[in-house]
């Protein structure tokens, strides 16, 4: 069994209401304890609402938890793919793709040799010299899927992100995003495709109304996913 790279313990996360700051904590996840092993591929899934993304923001170390605590090295870095989250609408796309990078622990030589690589990957062109504010949502897409599929973060973190622009590029897009998850990649994938998840995941952690109903082998948890699916 692989070691642990990540490990949540008895972890809560609440949000007070907008009224004041007396108002009621409304707890999204509750009680979330699992370990995240290094390279293997974890799916999560669950219904609209479950706490999927919440979790996800929590791998990322964007926001902290209420309760329990999420144990993880200093070393670790996480990246989530956003496809845009974060772009500095001012900046080009070069020099978006140079901060992303860079904050995920790359060295600037380092990342100014994957520009090219991005470049082409994304097939934006001379387009990415231009501000980002000046993109449209397809080709943000298209270069943060470049950028992130080309960094090197301990865990990637990846959230219903198979979609990504024309026929072509969703073609290349996948077949890398493959390659990424057969590799020593540690990688968490949320998704509502129950075959992604079955194709590609070693396990599966299924959420539901904000806690761990079941954790273990793909296939087993998502069968069981499957047939609950049914009975609604």
């Amino acid at each position: 069994m692989s070691t642990p790279i990540l490990t949540f313990s008895s972890v809560g996360l609440a949000y007070r209401g907008r009224l004041s700051f007396f108002s009621k904590q409304n707890w999204v996840l509750r009680n979330i304890s699992f370990e995240l092993r290094q390279g293997e591929t974890l799916g999560v899934i669950g219904r609209n609402g479950a706490g999927k993304s919440s979790l996800l923001k929590l791998f990322a170390d964007i926001i902290t938890p209420n309760a329990g605590k999420i144990h993880r090295p200093a070393h670790v870095k996480s990246q989530l793919l956003s496809l845009g989250l974060g772009f500095n609408k001012k900046l080009s796309g070069v020099d978006n793709a140079l901060m992303a990078l860079v904050t995920q622990g790359s060295s600037i030589r380092n990342a100014k040799r994957l520009i090219p690589v991005i470049t082409e990957f994304s097939g934006l062109g001379d387009i990415i010299r231009e501000p980002v504010g000046t993109f449209s949502a397809g080709q943000k897409a298209r270069l943060g899927f470049a950028t992130a599929i080309h960094s090197t973060p301990d865990i990637l973190l990846l959230d219903e992100i198979l979609g990504v622009g024309d026929k072509e590029f969703k073609k290349k897009s996948a077949r890398v995003l493959r390659e990424k998850v057969q590799s020593n990649q540690t990688v968490v994938l949320v998704s509502h495709s129950i075959q992604t998840l079955r194709n590609l995941c070693d396990r599966v952690l299924w959420i539901e109304d904000g806690t761990v109903k079941r954790i273990g082998a793909a296939e087993d948890i998502l069968s069981m996913y499957e047939a609950e699916a049914t009975t609604i």
